[in-house]
């Protein structure tokens, strides 16, 4: 087997754009689920329309890079509350419903050919960075040199991906942070624990439920940008596995922390990485009784059952404390 080839792919996915995609979008899931108690199955509908937003407004409307991402923020706000007016009362089973039904029709309706012109349907979109590598301060290096070293190294596009995804990150780190030890942030944790007893003092629980919902559903279309700028915008991408895959990474870091969504998208991508490289491999040596294809699949499986382990040994995640464990009602 090629250990060097295996490592290398895996420790690719320690600085990635799909890992730093992901690591934004868990933390907006955080905000929903870790702080605020709602049980949302819907965040692939943040991240497309972020997405969506994005690519739309460069292509069809010729709007700067950074007036884009804005449309693509607010169109992830109007949603949050265009989807939290008639659901936010509803319990948390039947929010989860909701949500993942909302997710998919918009999915659906960036696929079908009634807006073919502006979203191209199933084919999706490309060709929409333009404006975004124009504004980056890396120079192109001679043809065969890129910066970095070992398994992370990248042209000027890539790095500029990377840097401006880190420091988006770095940003909503912080104001989450910075909200969640604010006096909003301890009413939005009194609400996780208990409702009635906050709604008791005087607090409208609604008015919170859907401010949490907006600024969390903005963190996961910034995700939803990044996730697409190195490349396009693809619809299929943006199913229900989507959001099992970040619910999966929230739970491993920790629903409740700052740091637990970030640290659990490097573990948990870097982990797919491995298995979808090691994996075939050995069922190519024979160590494995199954074809390489089959055991590509398997690594699924296996971050299935990791889940399910996590879930009933350390549900409070590796960075999570058992006392500030979030229990939906």
């Amino acid at each position: 087997m090629d250990w060097g080839a295996i490592l290398t792919n895996t420790l690719g996915y320690l600085l990635s754009p799909v890992t730093i995609a992901y690591a934004l979008a868990a933390t907006g899931l955080a905000v929903h689920f870790g702080y605020a108690g709602l049980l949302n199955f819907g965040m692939a509908g943040f991240m497309a329309l972020g997405a969506y937003g994005y690519a739309i407004s460069v292509l069809s409307f010729g709007m700067p890079w950074y007036l884009a991402m804005l449309v693509g923020l607010l169109l992830a706000a109007l949603f949050a509350i265009i989807l939290g007016v008639p659901t936010l009362r509803l319990r948390a089973d039947y929010l989860a419903i909701v949500t993942i039904a909302a997710a998919e029709i918009v999915r659906l309706l960036f696929t079908t050919q009634v807006f073919d012109e502006y979203t191209n349907s199933a084919d999706g979109l490309g060709g929409y960075n333009g404006s975004f590598q124009s504004a980056n301060p890396f120079p192109e290096l001679p043809k065969g040199e890129r910066y970095g070293f070992g398994p992370w190294q990248y042209t000027a596009a890539q790095l500029w991906v990377i840097v401006f995804g880190v420091l988006l990150l770095a940003l909503a780190l912080f104001v989450v942070w910075a909200l969640m030890r604010s006096p909003w942030g301890r009413v939005l944790k009194g609400i996780r624990e208990d409702e009635d007893a906050v709604r008791s003092l005087g607090k409208n629980v609604f008015a919170y439920k859907m401010q949490a919902l907006v600024v969390g559903g903005v963190i996961g279309a910034l995700g939803g940008i990044i996730y697409v700028l190195p490349s396009a915008v693809i619809p299929s991408s943006y199913t229900t596995a989507l959001t099992f895959f970040l619910w999966t990474i929230l739970l491993l870091g920790g629903a409740s922390t700052i740091f637990g969504p970030s640290l659990g998208a490097v573990i948990f991508w870097m982990v797919l990485a491995l298995l979808g490289n090691l994996l075939p491999q050995m069922a190519q040596a024979g160590w494995l009784p199954m074809t390489d294809i089959q055991a590509g699949t398997l690594r699924y499986i296996l971050v299935g059952v990791a889940l399910m382990l996590i879930v009933i040994f350390r549900p409070q995640g590796i960075l999570g404390d058992k006392r500030e464990m979030t229990f939906v009602k």
